[in-house]
């Protein structure tokens, strides 16, 4: 698949929307930092091989869904300060 159809689309607002709906703000706690952020590392990682995957099998659209989920987790590191991303403001929105 190398467009994004109507139903693909809905899919994933679909997502996206009962997601936004049922975050709730976490009371404040300690964490291991490093475990998070390795944890956060592990996620754009494992997602990004899950792009090249789909990719590879022409799947265009799933792809560039799991890119963008790869480089959501880097950016969200980055801007929790997770990350040491060198106040990139290119690649991520630390600034």
């Amino acid at each position: 698949m190398k467009e994004v159809t109507q139903e693909k689309l809905d899919k994933y607002f679909s997502y996206t929307k009962r997601a936004l709906a049922k975050v709730k703000i976490a009371p404040e706690c300690k964490i291991n930092w490093k475990e998070k952020a390795e944890d956060f590392l592990d996620m754009a990682r494992r997602y990004y091989a899950d792009a090249e995957h789909f990719r590879k099998k022409g799947d265009w659209v799933t792809a560039f869904a799991a890119l963008n989920y790869a480089h959501g987790w880097l950016d969200a590191g980055a801007r929790l300060g997770l990350f040491d991303v060198g106040h990139d403001s290119e690649l991520f929105t630390v600034d």
